[in-house]
């Protein structure tokens, strides 16, 4: 199970109406908010995946400016994922190959693109089942 903080960002003005919406979303739980605009929610999820879904839905709201995970904590996905990259060759074997056809790399960190996110989850995801 993964819990995650949200800071999400809407004009003042919109604020109510923003934490109404949150709350019937069904994918986070409302904690405060500032005079400002700015509200703290959290979300769970099963993985990164359903998190980054549920932020989706957050980031669809009418009304939020921005929407961003601040703080995460990974019960057992941490873990298995470590366990993956600890099995693996330092340097990956793409890299040591001399006729790699440069369609095939893909580099994957950047963090401000949230669909290459999702599908980096679901990539690591099926490494990890390849590995085992």
């Amino acid at each position: 199970m993964n819990i995650s903080s949200i800071v999400v960002q809407t004009l003042p003005e919109h604020v109510e109406k923003v934490i109404i919406d949150l709350k019937n979303s069904g994918v986070c739980d409302y904690h405060l908010h500032d005079d400002k605009g700015r509200i703290i929610v959290t979300i769970e999820g099963d993985g990164v995946k359903e998190e980054l879904e549920k932020l989706k839905v957050i980031e669809a709201i009418p009304h939020i400016i921005a929407a961003d995970m601040q703080m995460a904590y990974s019960e057992d996905e941490l873990d298995e994922h470590m366990e993956v990259l600890n099995n693996r060759d330092a340097v990956p074997k793409i890299l040591t190959q001399d006729d790699v056809d440069i369609d095939r790399v893909r580099y994957n960190g950047d963090l401000k693109k949230r669909e290459d996110m999702v599908a980096f989850a679901e990539e690591f995801d099926a490494a990890k089942e390849r590995e085992q």
